[in-house]
């Protein structure tokens, strides 16, 4: 097979000649790393004080940061179309940086603190169907793939390099300027933003705004993006194949937990674990993104589930370390098959007067679907760990492989239904 040339539609060099595009990739890679960076400040200030209920404290401000993603992304969405993206995306980081540059003024208090995680959180989840949104304004159709691949890498790369960098990065500006010790971290983080907003000035100021209907409001236009995505089996397909991968994401978390157990007998180094599974999803993005055209007849989503159905039922009978990286790292690229040609399904088949409810949607199903395979998958495992046990003086946790098996043939099946249903309805518009 011949490289494709890179100047090719298909190729990453004409998106990033793409100026209003570049200034959103950078702002979208600065505002990233600042929000992985924040919630570390968050969590650092509010047990500060020390105490007995520092586990409290931390499960506090990661709900406060989580809240919002769950209750609020539909209505994000509905906003987001009501204005221009532009100055949506601008005034969110302007916002989230006035936050921060506040937190220094505020009482020092756990509430306090957790209203300003919540706000921070708020205007994150109005920035990201809004950036989505905005992709497909400054990027052709027929440059959506490698446009998605980049901003995919960035998502991965700075949920990575953002908690690796975090706390050193705050530590050293502390040792920098240490009296200045009550705002150096917030001046240093609301600065980012501010940065990143300025990138954003750079998109088009013409974007075309549908005015609204006769009698339309906040709950009307939700309903109106329910049944837009329940009668547009495209779309709704697409969604719920993103749903499902995002389940799976989720569910890793708390597999990797056991799987660290059983690999390294140390729970706590589960985080290379989850690593690999985005470094997978990195390197799967940049290959679709580069070679993506040449497979868009195949049935990549269907592949993607299949191969990390295998990949979990692998985990099930792994004991070596190197092979479970190899395998995060196998099922992490056969995500990026699902992610990233669904949505670029979004982007192009979407209206623009409906793109902002769609993403709304998504990043509302994704973050439960994110979410609820935690607690299933705990409930799961303490349940057959107590019938069952251990064997191989505990090194081998027979509830947990049983977990792996039916959790892997469940992601198969529902994953090839969801492609069926996505297969007939693509095969329509084509």
């Amino acid at each position: 097979m011949s490289e494709p040339d890179l100047n090719s539609p298909a190729g990453y060099l004409v998106v990033l000649r793409n100026r209003q595009f570049l200034a959103l990739w950078l702002a979208q890679i600065l505002a990233q790393l600042v929000d992985k960076i924040v919630l570390i400040l968050l969590i650092a200030l509010a047990v500060a004080d020390g105490g007995a209920d520092l586990n409290k404290r931390e499960s506090s401000i990661m709900i406060a940061m989580t809240l919002p993603a769950i209750f609020l992304g539909s209505i994000a969405g509905i906003f987001v179309d009501w204005n221009p993206k532009r100055e949506v995306l601008i005034l969110c980081n302007f916002l989230r940086a006035a936050c921060l540059f506040a937190i220094p003024f505020a009482p020092r208090s756990l509430p306090v603190l957790l209203l300003i995680t919540f706000i921070i959180s708020t205007f994150t989840n109005v920035f990201a169907p809004a950036e989505q949104s905005a992709i497909a304004l400054v990027v052709p159709k027929e440059d959506l793939l490698p446009a998605n691949a980049l901003f995919t890498i960035t998502e991965v790369g700075s949920l990575i390099i953002g908690f690796a960098i975090g706390a050193p990065l705050l530590a050293f500006t502390l040792g920098v300027f240490p009296q200045a010790s009550a705002y150096s971290r917030e001046v240093l983080l609301g600065s980012l933003y501010v940065i990143s907003g300025l990138f954003l000035f750079a998109l088009p100021k013409n974007e075309v705004i549908q005015p609204k209907k006769l009698g339309s409001g906040l709950w009307t236009d939700l309903r109106e993006a329910f049944q837009y995505v329940r009668h547009n089996h495209l779309i709704g397909g697409a969604m719920l194949q993103m749903i499902l991968l995002y389940a799976v994401l989720g569910a890793m978390q708390k597999l990797s937990i056991n799987l660290a157990e059983v690999v390294t007998g140390n729970r706590e180094e589960f985080g290379s674990f989850v690593a690999s599974v985005g470094v997978g999803l990195a390197i799967g993005a940049l290959i679709l993104g580069k070679f993506g055209k040449k497979f868009t007849h195949r049935p990549l989503p269907f592949l993607g589930f299949m191969g990390m159905a295998i990949g979990l039922m692998m985990y099930a009978f792994v004991t070596n370390l190197w092979v479970a990286w190899g395998i995060g790292t196998f099922i992490g690229i056969n995500g990026a098959l699902i992610v990233l040609p669904m949505r670029t399904t979004i982007q192009e088949h979407t209206p623009e007067n409906m793109r902002g409810k769609v993403f709304g949607l998504l990043n509302n199903g994704e973050n439960i679907a994110a979410s609820l395979p935690l607690a299933l998958i705990a409930v799961s495992l303490d349940f057959l760990t107590g019938i069952f046990g251990t064997q191989n003086n505990g090194k081998q946790q027979i509830g947990f492989q049983i977990v792996l098996v039916v959790f892997s043939l469940l992601v198969f099946i529902l994953g090839s239904w969801a492609w069926k249903r996505t297969k007939k309805a693509l095969e329509k518009v084509l």
